[in-house]
């Protein structure tokens, strides 16, 4: 199924509504004030003030939706789930040492440039003060989320036993499982990739990114119920849902990051390749590859100083063997079964939101 153009308008609209609705509750003066000193403030607003796509606030508040809540009176925790993403890309930027996000520098790198063209440091303080301040503002930006949740009772009258589960849930059970899918991406980009699986990498893609998809709907449909059931069946369906499609958001994140357009993401295209990412693109492109195939694959995968004419052979080699394309059909799996979970789901305008929603992740360009 591919998105119609009548459906693709009203996502697309609800899209822009949950990110306006998201981004101006997230630039209340209330909070604002409370970040200083002035680089702090800057820090933690600069992925914020470039904007995202918002597609965990948005599933978040259409699971709440479709359950037969207020989605609106989840406005709080969409808020709170964009926040947290953010400080994930803030660290995570850090560790795979990349200096532009969403085409704008990194938060790392934009206070290394500002410590030395302002504050005239030299380069290796510049690059110190630069981590410092990326690190604290994920650190304060984790402390804001925790806190926006707790908004949910005083701000909407939320049961309160509600929203201490989903902080206890975000602050333990899914950061955990973050940072061991982090911790894995870290260890399997030094390892032999044929010691790994499909299984294998498929697991580190979710803990990194398909479990606070996972959340963002658990949450979203616990909210629309009031309850702090996880198990209720409406809950579970939506978040077996939404995690499914978290994980073909990440193939289809991997995908563009070999052919993607560098110019609408806003990152190089190719840094997959010379940071050695074990993704299922180069998994399976090993598996169909002849010796020379593979030493020219090997040879190029992890080499930070290889030349463009390396990186666009080593495209090319990646989509001829059958890489991208059998990682698509992965995606597309992902979310064939995860839409097997809406038919628990009562139909509603939000459950429709939903289904374009998951189709939009697999067939997004940026």
């Amino acid at each position: 199924m591919n998105l119609v153009s009548g459906s693709k308008e009203l996502f697309e609209n609800a899209l822009l509504d949950v990110r306006k609705s998201v981004y101006e509750y997230l630039k209340a003066p209330e909070y604002g004030r409370r970040f200083l000193p002035r680089d702090v403030y800057e820090a933690v607003y600069s992925y914020i003030d470039a904007g995202g796509k918002s597609l965990r606030p948005a599933v978040l508040l259409f699971s709440c939706g479709a359950v037969g809540g207020n989605a609106m009176t989840a406005l709080p925790a969409a808020a709170a789930v964009e926040v947290y993403h953010t400080w994930t890309l803030v660290h995570d930027d850090i560790i795979d040492r990349d200096d532009k996000r969403r085409g704008n520098p990194t938060v790392h790198e934009q206070f290394r440039r500002k410590a030395a063209q302002e504050y005239h440091y030299e380069e290796k303080e510049a690059q110190h003060y630069g981590l410092s301040v990326a690190i604290l503002a994920g650190d304060l930006q984790q402390g804001w989320a925790t806190q926006l949740l707790c908004e949910l009772h005083p701000k909407h009258g939320l049961n309160p036993t509600v929203a201490l589960y989903l902080i206890s849930d975000l602050k333990m059970n899914v950061q955990g499982t973050l940072i061991e899918g982090e911790m894995l991406d870290i260890w399997y980009t030094k390892q032999d990739i044929e010691s790994l699986s499909e299984s294998l990498i498929v697991e580190m893609l979710w803990k990194k990114t398909g479990a606070l998809y996972e959340f963002a709907g658990r949450a979203g449909a616990m909210i629309g119920l009031e309850t702090s059931n996880s198990d209720h069946p409406m809950v579970k369906a939506l978040s077996t849902f939404t995690s499914k499609c978290g994980t073909a958001f990440q193939l289809q994140d991997d995908i563009l990051g070999v052919v993607g357009d560098e110019e609408r993401l806003g990152k190089p295209v190719g840094s997959d390749i010379r940071e050695g990412k074990r993704t299922t693109i180069v998994y399976y492109a090993l598996k169909n590859a002849s010796e020379a195939q593979r030493a020219k694959l090997l040879d190029v995968l992890g080499n930070e100083r290889a030349a463009e004419e390396d990186i666009r052979q080593t495209i090319s080699l990646l989509r001829d063997l059958g890489g991208i394309e059998r990682t698509g059909n992965l995606a597309r799996s992902y979310v064939n079964e995860a839409m097997t979970y809406l038919d628990h789901v009562p139909a509603s305008k939000y459950k429709s939101l939903l289904s374009t929603w998951a189709e939009y992740m697999i067939e997004r360009e940026f």
